[in-house]
């Protein structure tokens, strides 16, 4: 037998280190018959010049054993997959050989060091696909990698053979005992990666046991398949013809990044206030930085992690907007904080009116004890007073006439905004941008909310946010992109951390379905979605004419369809006036003016406390963090129901995965109409459950705190003016 034919029979001593690449070059000696071989063959053995086709165009493109479809990857690796520290993150691959042999597959995890982290081997996703699959959970931020190895797996190749035939009475001494030669090669495998004195007995007594005369057949065929033999090998399994897959990265964040709550307020609102002036007339005072801070509290009571503020800079004089957008402001409208820049400054200084840089500062540190993160807009566009209109206006567009163009979406006309060109002066720009970042960064801002990224060349933020990161790894940017899906899908891919999406217009039962597939699917492997069922810009007709059923329902789905999710202030307090019918733009929009709340009259014991769902929403958050399974992305399951207005799905984590070491399952049950009461059958998934398909069980509506026995079929009633939804927690029947 030739040394390299021994290598690949015998994996004892270098299981694995004998991996074919994917392009293999094999010698003479590899294309020799591995045993038996003989001077007479060898003269046989092809010359060096008929084995030019592997060194050329044709040569072979996958190793012996093929390893296809790897995932997670984006774009065949040109991007690297993202992932959170303790997530655990599904490896596939479709592996597969000629013949009846049987294969199997290892994922290999590689930390930022280079060094091997973990390893598992892949298990069958299903009878004759060919697809494998097994989960790894990486332990710290940084850029991480892994590969696929596919290999020939001679114990499950002995493993059918003998149930078959010893059931058959064919060849069965002789498959005893090549069970028994191929488990002393499997020994030797076992010690030689360093298995326990304990593993190697089991090996050993097997063996004993299949070369055991004394005994029945099958009494010796089932000492080779008993589940302490199988737990060993799938230990140290006996792997031949190791073939990799090429190496793929993968990026690993905090994980704020995959989960998250954010709360929109405009800080210039919170205080606002109106006095007379020396004319007699009354007009508006703008609220501070100091007086936002104390709605900070009530914020982290309703259990949301990030504060997010629209732009905090100057606002631009020049054509400025009035309220509702209209284009003839008062002497002390405030404008649109979009508008960004005045004398005063620009996008690296805070608006007078809101304070100054230490009233900000002061902001940042009272919500850090609060364990609020604060996140300010990345808005890349300006007022036309704006300094740097004047210092560089090669930075926006010019035209015929030597005016620079103001933002247009038409019929809609941004008179107030210039938008800005990329192409002119790359290198100044790029430079700017990313000192206005490094500025607000060192004032404790951890998070950007990007306005409109669609608007600006890919490439860019691909810069921006890797020279960002590779500073600041904890930054985190979240793309405002309602746009086409490539380009959303393409900034996931390039470096956004997370993505506002389709869900606000997503109200139905099937295109909601369809949407979270999508989102849960290979999707998220780069697109970490952030659903939102309001924003400044976006009151949905489904708010506007549902009454608070429909603002409970839709955080409901937000809160436990998606990991991240946010809202925009006023929503706890059912806002839904449009400025006209057909219009999603709310009525005396906060864009354009100050809008103060009484929040001390919502809170309990107020005279306006029953309009509140503010405590509705703390319980939302409160069961998102205390449920792992609400945590992640993947992990949804939808579950038959026979009404369409009712849409019922699953979110689980067995015990392996859960980071509480017992398994977290839910069960969310909502009523999409918010007008009438809904009574109708659930036919649950039970496999998707964990559960066989006759089991019975309990569960616990984390909202109203009751308790039902359930089974694969239950009737249910959903009344909306009662509870429009359950968030039911699966407790096994002893």
């Amino acid at each position: 037998m030739t040394q390299a034919g021994q290598r690949n029979l015998d994996d004892s001593a270098t299981a694995d280190s004998e991996v074919h690449s994917i392009s293999p070059v094999p010698t003479a000696a590899d294309l020799s018959e591995t045993s038996g071989s003989s001077a007479a063959h060898r003269d046989r053995q092809p010359s060096p010049a008929r084995l030019e086709p592997f060194h050329g165009p044709h040569a072979p493109r996958v190793g012996r054993i093929p390893v296809l479809n790897v995932g997670p990857v984006v774009d065949a690796g040109r991007w690297p997959a993202k992932a959170v520290v303790g997530e655990h993150v599904p490896f596939t691959a479709t592996v597969f050989r000629e013949g009846h042999d049987a294969v199997a597959a290892t994922a290999i995890l590689t930390d930022p060091d280079g060094a091997e982290f973990a390893r598992a081997r892949l298990h069958s996703l299903g009878p004759g696909l060919d697809r494998f699959g097994a989960e790894l959970a990486p332990d710290r931020e940084g850029a991480w990698s892994f590969r696929i190895e596919g290999w020939s797996d001679p114990y499950g190749t002995w493993e059918h053979a003998a149930t078959v035939k010893i059931a058959a009475g064919v060849d069965v001494d002789l498959m005893l005992e090549e069970g028994a030669v191929m488990l002393e090669r499997a020994r030797a495998n076992a010690a030689a990666s360093g298995a326990a004195p304990h593993d190697l007995q089991v090996i050993e007594d097997a063996v004993h046991a299949l070369r055991d005369g004394g005994r029945p057949a099958p009494a010796r065929l089932a000492a080779g398949l008993s589940p302490e033999l199988h737990a060993v090998l799938d230990r140290h399994p006996l792997r031949e013809l190791i073939s990799a897959s090429p190496t793929y990265p993968l990026t690993v964040q905090r994980k704020r990044a995959l989960f998250s709550a954010w709360y929109e307020m405009f800080p210039r609102s919170e205080g606002a206030h109106q006095v007379i002036g020396d004319d007699g007339r009354p007009h508006w005072v703008s609220g501070t930085f100091r007086q936002a801070a104390e709605r900070l509290p009530a914020i982290a009571a309703m259990g949301f992690d990030i504060v997010y503020l629209p732009p905090i800079h100057p606002v631009g004089r020049i054509n400025r907007k009035g309220p509702n957008n209209t284009l003839t402001p008062g002497p002390f409208d405030p404008g649109s904080p979009w508008a960004i820049g005045a004398d005063e400054g620009g996008h690296d200084t805070v608006h007078p009116d809101l304070g100054t840089l230490e009233d900000f500062d002061a902001f940042v540190a009272r919500a850090r004890e609060l364990g609020l993160e604060v996140a300010i807009d990345l808005a890349l566009q300006c007022a036309p007073d704006h300094p740097w209109a004047r210092e560089h206006p090669q930075w926006f567009t010019t035209r015929a006439d030597g005016s620079i163009a103001y933002a247009e979406n038409p019929p809609k006309k941004y008179q107030d905004i210039y938008p800005m060109n990329f192409d002119n002066d790359p290198e100044g720009l790029y430079a700017e941008v990313l000192r206005v970042c490094e500025l607000w960064i060192a004032h404790g801002v951890t998070v950007f909310r990007v306005d409109n990224p669609h608007t600006k060349p890919v490439e860019f933020w691909e810069w921006l946010i890797g020279r960002v990161n590779d500073a600041h790894p904890e930054v985190l940017f979240l793309a405002e992109a309602f746009t086409r899906p490539p380009m959303m899908h393409t900034l996931g891919k390039i470096g956004f951390h997370q993505s506002y999406t389709y869900f606000t217009w997503r109200t139905g039962k099937a295109e909601i379905t369809e949407y979270l597939t999508e989102l849960s699917g290979e999707a998220a492997n780069y697109m970490r979605p952030n659903f939102w069922p309001n924003t400044p810009d976006i009151l949905h007709e489904f708010l506007q004419y549902g009454g608070p059923v429909a603002f409970k329902l839709r955080a409901v789905l937000a809160t436990t369809a998606s990991p991240c999710w946010g809202m925009y202030s006023g929503y706890e307090l059912c806002e839904h006036v449009a400025v006209r019918h057909g219009s999603e733009e709310y009525l005396d929009s906060e864009k354009y003016q100050y809008r103060p709340r009484d929040w001390a009259s919502y809170e309990q014991g107020g005279p306006n406390e029953h309009r509140s769902i503010a405590p509705y929403i703390a319980r939302l958050n409160q069961i998102r963090r205390e449920h792992p399974a609400l945590h992640t992305l993947r992990n949804i399951d939808f579950h038959r129901v026979d009404d369409d207005q009712v849409i019922c799905y699953s979110r689980r984590l067995d015990a392996a995965h859960s980071p509480t070491g017992s398994e977290d399952s839910l069960i969310v049950v909502i009523n999409l109409d918010p007008h009438g009461t809904r009574e109708t059958v659930v036919h649950l998934d039970m496999p998707a459950l964990g559960m066989p398909w006759h089991d019975q069980f309990t569960v616990h509506d984390l909202i109203t705190d009751e308790t039902f026995r359930w089974a694969e079929h239950n009737y249910l009633r959903l009344d909306p003016h009662h509870q429009p939804a359950h968030i039911l927690l699966v407790r096994r029947v002893p």
